[in-house]
């Protein structure tokens, strides 16, 4: 992020222009929505401009820009429509303090000004560092589209109470109390006009200064492998009230974005054979800060219930009386077989499919090998990468086929996702070849289907196995 967003308070300050055509008056149809005072330096300006100072809306002084004239400006903006005029205001708006702006010059430009989507005081803006105007615009069509007009006459009236909602406590109890004025009570009493506005409001605020705090929760939810479009849409609206939430390491940047900015985000994350919070400071954890009656959100990569310590966590809540709850997510093994374009389950092949774990709490975990290693079985095994060689030997040991098809997803769902497709005789070999340092599931029985055009359609990567099993893939498919 190169510009970082502010709302600027322009109220009473001053604003210079320099330019009087089109480029100008694309800047102060956004500028005359603020209460700043705006000072339009042109010998020739465009009669719009004109008309706006005739109506008291500006200043206009018919003249090119000189030394001193952007005094005391917060802002200036050269919009010349030429290249040489613009650096030559630009420089003396520099001198003389003020931010700059040059017109469609990104490059000597101190700041931006976004797209907007305006419902005062409720304000949208959406910026592209200058990347993509036209995409900012579709975005900002998308916002108008969904934000209703009433919106803006609602935070109007809203602001004017904020003071009376100060009575009840900080935090949570507030938070709530704005959430169902703005999505329930003031929705519902808009058509009414204000004085039904406000009757809601002093109707909402008893109601909500009789009611007793909201015990401590916890909700137990699965962040799905990766991509934040994967997400429920209860585990996205949890994530937006949480007070806590408390992370494993494999959950993604993108879907950590959508906490709440004032919740408390605490790592525990795990590392096989490697850095780890134990288990029983994650259950204090949870349990101090439901007890302090913080909505808590549990979050688990993939599905809580899939390899998650699921029922340790269950167990301390339960032994504190903590009510908590389950929000399901995408397994990473669903995550991978649609990245190669598979089914778990096929007619006439495996009426079953197995979820394995590559290790537990002894080491290499053993599971029924004389099944796994029987023609057409299918199993998706987690955490298999520092197992490989054992979970072959166990399989050739009980007699399966070496060239059984094995695929190895690596960051599943994510834009850096990559798929090794190779065989059992060669996985060990492949596997470390690849040079996998991102989560990986392990599918065995399942080759990717037309894997080179699926990734091509969705710009991954596939890793060609290094060794000679075409025929085998290919009757695998």
């Amino acid at each position: 992020m190169d510009h970082f967003p502010i709302f600027l308070h322009l109220a009473g300050r001053r604003v210079v222009l320099s330019g009087g055509g089109e480029a100008a008056l694309a800047k102060l149809r956004l500028l005359l929505k603020t209460t700043a005072h705006i000072t339009v330096f042109s010998a020739d300006p465009a009669p719009q401009i004109t008309a706006y100072a005739e109506a008291g809306k500006l200043t206009l002084i018919r003249r090119a820009m000189a030394p001193g004239d952007a005094l005391c400006a917060a802002l200036f903006y050269a919009a010349d429509e030429d290249d040489a005029e613009d650096a030559r205001t630009a420089a003396l708006a520099h001198a003389d303090g003020a931010l700059v702006n040059v017109v469609d010059n990104l490059e000597d430009s101190q700041f931006i000004t976004p797209a907007i989507v305006d419902r005062d005081p409720v304000t949208v803006a959406i910026g592209t560092e200058g990347a993509a105007p036209v995409l900012a615009r579709a975005i900002k069509a998308d916002l108008e589209a969904r934000l209703p007009a009433t919106l803006g006459p609602l935070a109007r009236i809203g602001k004017a109470f904020r003071k009376a909602a100060e009575a009840l406590p900080f935090g949570r109890a507030r938070r709530d109390f704005w959430r169902d004025y703005y999505f329930s009570a003031g929705p519902a009493a808009i058509k009414g006009g204000e004085a039904a506005v406000k009757g809601a409001l002093d109707t909402l605020l008893t109601e909500h200064l009789s009611r007793q705090a909201r015990p401590g929760h916890v909700h137990f939810v699965g962040g799905g492998p990766g991509d934040p479009d994967l997400l429920t849409l209860k585990a996205r609206r949890l994530l937006d009230e949480a007070d806590v939430v408390i992370y494993d390491r494999l959950i993604s940047q993108p879907i950590l974005e959508l906490a709440r900015r004032e919740a408390v985000m605490i790592d525990v994350g795990k590392e096989a054979y490697g850095p780890a919070t134990a288990q029983e400071t994650i259950n204090d954890l949870i349990v101090q800060h439901a007890k302090n009656g913080a909505q808590v959100v549990r979050l688990k990569s993939g599905d809580a219930t899939v390899f998650g310590r699921l029922d340790e966590e269950i167990e301390a809540l339960d032994t504190h009386a903590i009510d908590w709850s389950i929000v399901p997510g995408i397994t990473a093994a669903s995550a991978a077989v649609a990245g190669i374009g598979q089914s778990l389950t096929r007619r006439g092949r495996n009426a079953s499919a197995r979820l394995l774990t590559g290790h537990d709490m002894k080491g290499f975990a053993d599971h029924d090998w004389a099944a796994l290693a029987r023609p057409g079985e299918v199993a998706a095994i987690y955490m298999g990468k520092r197992s490989a060689r054992f979970i072959q030997g166990r399989l050739i040991m009980h007699g399966a086929d070496r060239q059984t098809p094995v695929t190895v997803v690596e960051n599943a769902s994510r834009p850096n996702e990559r798929i090794l497709a190779t065989t059992l005789d060669a996985l060990p070999a492949a596997l470390s070849a690849a040079e996998m340092s991102g989560p990986a599931l392990t599918i065995l029985g399942l080759a990717p289907r037309a894997a080179t055009d699926a990734a091509h359609r969705r710009n991954t990567d596939v890793i060609p196995t290094l060794y000679r099993h075409a025929e085998s893939l290919q009757e695998a498919r």
